[in-house]
């Protein structure tokens, strides 16, 4: 493994680590009912929001879930990686 492969999986697995329990459950979500899309969770989520049709009702306020979707985005695009690949399941 290159040293940039191996310092990038450190991040990775540092930032894992460093989940909150929330944002795990959204990367898991992410994976099993949205099929690896932050797209379709949001578009769910906003949804909600609106009072239209929604696929599943997620526990915690769902703005307080934008921004945790927003964040995780971030260090997927960041990162070139899929958190659904460093998060396992169960919680």
């Amino acid at each position: 493994m290159s040293s940039a492969r191996a310092n990038l999986e450190d991040k990775v697995r540092r930032f894992v680590e460093g989940m909150t329990t929330e944002q795990r459950m959204l990367v898991v979500l992410k994976r099993e009912l949205y099929e690896g899309s932050w797209d379709e969770m949001e578009t769910d989520l906003k949804a909600r929001l609106e009072g239209r049709p929604y696929i599943f009702k997620l526990a915690h306020r769902i703005a307080d879930d934008l921004e945790r979707i927003e964040r995780l985005r971030e260090v997927e695009r960041a990162w070139d990686i899929d958190l659904c690949d460093y998060v396992k399941m169960p919680l």
